[in-house]
């Protein structure tokens, strides 16, 4: 600053008139003549926020941009989660099953006491649409029920037994058919062959008989054609004569109207509840009526049953407001809601859903996943807090002087602080505003308010970080500033008591994530910012020992340019505290974040390969030949076929069900095979399947583990489960396969192997049991494996499962993968502003370091000297902020580990995903999350310092060595 500028206007203060103008405001009424005086002669006085805007408009604009960024990117926040909830919830009750989703309704048949006409009326579709309406408005807010896809009508709730001897019956037993007249047949399904039914005119309960139609697979399965007729027995009449007019396909075989209730389009194979082991069968099919055609059933076994099922409107549902769902459900299947309904409708009328198990799922994905994300935010708005304080830091340090030297001429803190204020706040206020309708466009139907408070307070700190760092170095009137240098510096009292605070927050937090977990609260997400913050002020309070310890040895070496460049790193300031702390918050953050990002990734390919088994899986009910493996093996990108069989059925005799250690009781005392423990089994090829194991890496094992001592000894060497283990003990077991004796011990024990997922599993070896492998599993590996042409290669009856297409499965949750995106951004984000501080802290610096090297250029510094000097100079608190993230990083997901559990985010839309093995979800440090941050800030450092050093040597030295300047 030149002696002009300092003797500039002094706020505050009332000033002399004289030739020189004053800063201050002119009167409104008082217009000024052309030489600069009012026209009564009162000096006229510059505004001072026009005026310092006008000469330092790159200064306000670098800010306008930085709390622009910043104010969206913090308004951007709320709104986005906001919408990863909606999208999540609506995600998870739209993508559950129709028979999970939909709230059912049931009512018994009308009242025997009523005339039959009356009953036979309370079935016809009239009164079944005004039951429909009655349910619907029984739904309590923000619960509604989507039209389109909802359904009702009348059913036997007991399906009969037909009376026809022709149809397939397995072990002897004729079919079931549940008589369903649901309404909207004609628009949800299309015929195949022959006519949809009719009703004839008015169907009673006496009608002899009724019009039909059957799905295709229900015709398929149960060999029946269009014309046919069954017989379904009447209750005090003959029977029910069902005429088959016509086989049709749904339309939409996976949508409400059909998957509400799959009996409609699929026929099933029902065992009859028994005690033996294999208990008899029977199908069980439906018949669709004509809606109008419900009366008969009054006359028909199974006691006929009206129902109203409704898909609920998920386009309507706001993640905001789960709790006020859950309590809308629970009044609709329990509560005031289903009295409303049983007041309209029938007393007896019930209500059943699983929707309240979704919304359960929901929510505790949504309370694993959003404190994951609130870490990356906390983390990333430390730093950006950190670098709008270095900010107004950078700007009060360039204005010491002109600040100074109004402070000596009497100017007030308030005049000061006020003026400082104001020229701030007429670039940030517009620029916060700016970003919050950039966040508002972009990310709209959030919750506003707080997205109003966030950009609020960026531009609070932005407005406030000037006048208040400046304020405070200018409390007391001095001409010159005492140096601080970092080496000699020593903190005050009110330093170390702030850093004890850091301190003791951080041991809390961590402490609380390790007992609770990530959803512990607000404090806990700060944990790993806080440990970056507790590494940065623990490094600079030990900074000035490697430098006293490299003090001496630097003495020695030849050339001046390594003692120079180490004598000024121990003379910077001593307010260097800033920098290093967005450097080590930011390099934690990212550390973590980078750290639970490949954990998930690494959670879900693992997760996908247990579950797998391999690469490829390909199931079937009967064993493959020969030629189907070969077949299959030479599909374009399968590498090897290993061939596995398993049996779930297999029973350890004398071993029973519950825990091995208690002894059996009761029955179980006795033997009975109920009470004796259920073991999978897995029939493999010793070799091939133990070089599958181990080139998966899932529960290697040598191939003698099955094989030695397998001739010596009756009993087969076993692989087997630690659950499986400890129930069966290392003695020889008997189990019973397939109605033979096996006698197995078990020879190894491991936590998975490929063919079986469940917790229990023994695996053996099929020459140990005497007899050929016929595999009814082929476990594939290969690359880029093509799911059409395996189906293909396989044959029909066969399932095919992708390792791909499994992981695939694990984030198909819009709040996972959603998360996932904002957790890199604001990771990403953090870095950024990471880098910002770094660029802040050496543009504060190198007006100083220019003048440096002007001057030594005058003395003989060559420009090659003179980049040594710059980044040997620079090199110390990159290399230290640097060590200092990656240690810092290391340690606080070492700390934060055990409290951080990545299912949620990773696997929470599986409902299996709690058998995986204990670990598989686990958070381990990432060595690129720890490296990559760390390497480039050492090279931002080393790079600004010798781009600075490049472009200082292309310029006038006797520029940069001004008269009066403190450079």
């Amino acid at each position: 600053m030149n002696e002009r500028t300092a003797n500039g206007p002094t706020p505050g203060r009332p000033t002399t008139p004289g030739p020189t103008a004053t800063p201050g405001p002119t009167g409104p009424h008082e217009p000024a003549d052309s030489g600069g005086r009012k026209q009564g002669g009162t000096p006229l006085s510059a505004p001072w926020v026009r005026t310092r805007l006008r000469t330092a408009r790159s200064a306000a604009l670098a800010l306008a941009l930085l709390v622009a960024f910043t104010a969206a990117l913090a308004a951007g926040l709320p709104l986005a989660v906001d919408g990863l909830r909606d999208e999540g919830l609506r995600h998870s009750v739209a993508d559950a099953s129709p028979a999970r989703a939909a709230i059912r309704f049931s009512a018994p048949q009308p009242s025997p006491s009523l005339s039959m006409a009356q009953r036979e009326k309370a079935l016809r579709g009239a009164a079944l649409r005004q039951g429909y309406a009655d349910v619907v408005d029984a739904l309590r807010a923000p619960l509604a029920a989507d039209d389109a896809h909802s359904s009702y009508g009348v059913r036997t709730a007991e399906p009969p037994e037909t009376l026809e001897d022709w149809l397939p019956q397995p072990r002897g037993l004729r079919p079931r058919f549940s008589l369903t007249a649901q309404q909207g047949l004609d628009a949800h399904a299309e015929v195949r062959a022959g006519r949809l039914p009719r009703a004839g005119g008015t169907v009673t309960a006496e009608s002899p008989g009724v019009e039909a139609v059957v799905s295709s697979e229900t015709a398929r399965r149960l060999k029946i054609k269009t014309g046919a007729v069954l017989r379904m027995p009447g209750t005090v009449r003959d029977p029910v004569a069902v005429r088959i007019t016509g086989i049709v396909d749904p339309k939409d075989p996976d949508g409400p109207y059909w998957a509400t209730q799959p009996l409609l389009r699929t026929p099933a194979l029902v065992r009859v509840p028994s005690t033996v082991p294999d208990p008899p069968v029977y199908w069980l099919g439906a018949l669709l009526l004509h809606p109008d055609a419900a009366p008969v059933l009054l006359g028909a076994e199974g006691s006929p049953e009206r129902y109203w099922n409704l898909a609920p409107d998920a386009a309507g549902l706001s993640g905001g407001e789960l709790d006020r769902v859950q309590a809308a459900l629970a009044s609709t299947v329990n509560g005031t809601a289903l009295l409303d309904a049983r007041r309209a409708i029938d007393v007896n009328t019930v209500a059943d859903t699983e929707l309240d198990e979704v919304l359960t799922e929901y929510g505790k994905l949504r309370d694993g996943v959003l404190p994951l994300v609130a870490v990356a935010a906390f983390g990333t708005g430390t730093v950006a807090l950190v670098v709008l304080l270095m900010a107004g830091g950078l700007a009060a340090g360039r204005r010491r002087a002109e600040l100074t030297v109004l402070r000596a001429r009497g100017a007030s803190l308030r005049g000061l602080g006020g003026r400082l204020l104001a020229e701030t706040a007429v670039v940030a206020v517009p620029a916060g505003a700016l970003g919050l309708a950039l966040a508002l466009l972009a990310l709209p139907g959030g919750r506003w308010p707080l997205a109003v408070l966030a950009a609020a307070a960026v531009t609070l700190v932005a407005c406030l970080a000037l006048p208040v760092r400046a304020l405070a170095a200018h409390r007391a009137v001095r001409i010159g500033a005492d140096r601080e240098d970092l080496t000699t510096a020593r903190p005050s009292r009110r330093r170390t008591v702030a850093e004890l605070t850091l301190l003791v927050l951080a041991v809390g937090a961590v402490v609380v994530l390790r007992q609770r977990g990530s959803g512990g609260g607000g404090l806990v997400a700060l944990a790993p910012a806080l440990i970056g913050m507790i590494a940065a002020l623990v490094l600079v309070r030990l900074y000035p020992l490697p430098l006293r310890l490299l003090a001496g040895p630097t003495r020695r070496l030849r050339g001046l340019t390594g003692h120079l460049a180490l004598a000024r790193t121990a003379r910077g300031p001593a307010s260097a505290v800033l920098p290093l702390l967005a450097l080590l918050t930011a390099l934690t953050t990212a550390a973590f974040g980078g750290s639970v990002l490949a954990g998930i990734t690494e959670t879900r390919d693992r997760a996908a390969l247990l579950s797998t088994g391999a690469d490829a899986r390909i199931n079937a009910g009967e064993p493959f030949s020969d030629g189907e493996s070969r077949r299959i093996k030479e599909v374009a990108g399968v590498e090897s076929v290993t061939g596995a069989t398993v049996d779930y059925d297999a029973v350890a005799l004398g071993v029973p069900s519950g825990d091995a250690s208690e002894p059996p009781t009761g029955a179980a005392a006795g033997g009975s095979e109920d009470s004796e423990a259920r073991v999978p089994l897995a029939v493999v090829d010793a070799r091939a399947y133990a070089e599958l194991s181990e080139r998966l890496g899932v529960g290697a094992f040598p191939a003698r583990t099955l094989t030695d001592g397998a001739q010596q000894t009756r009993a087969v060497p076993a692989l087997a489960s630690p659950a499986t283990a400890e129930r069966l003990g290392r003695e020889p077991v008997t189990l019973r396969v397939d109605g033979e004796r096996i006698t197995v011990r078990i020879a190894a024990v491991r936590p998975v192997t490929p063919a079986v997922r469940t917790a229990d599993f023994l695996v053996v070896d099929a020459r140990a049991l005497g007899a050929p492998l016929r595999p009814t599993s082929l476990l594939l590996t290969g690359r880029e494996l093509d799911g059409a042409a395996l189906r293909k290669a396989a044959g029909p009856d066969t399932i095919v499962h992708l390792r791909d297409a499994e992981r695939a499965r694990y984030a198909d949750s819009p709040l996972q993968t959603g998360a996932e995106r904002v957790y890199a951004a604001a990771v990403a984000a953090g870095a950024g502003f990471a880098a910002l501080a770094l660029l802040l802290a050496l543009a504060r610096s190198a007006p100083e370091r220019t003048a440096l090297l002007a001057r030594l250029r005058t003395m003989g510094l060559t420009r090659r000297d003179g980049r040594r000097l710059l980044v040997l100079e620079s090199l110390p608190q990159a290399l230290l902020a640097a060590g200092g993230g990656m240690l810092a990083g290391w340690a606080a997901v070492r700390l934060l580990a055990p409290g951080t559990d990545l299912t949620a985010v990773a696997l929470a839309s599986v409902s299996g995903a709690g058998e995986l093995p204990s670990g598989v979800a686990g958070l381990r440090p990432d060595p690129v999350s720890l490296l990559l941050p760390a390497l480039a800030v050492v090279a931002l450092t080393v790079g600004v310092a010798a781009v600075q050093a490049w472009w200082t040597g292309r310029r006038d030295a006797v520029r940069e060595l001004r008269l009066g300047d403190e450079r």
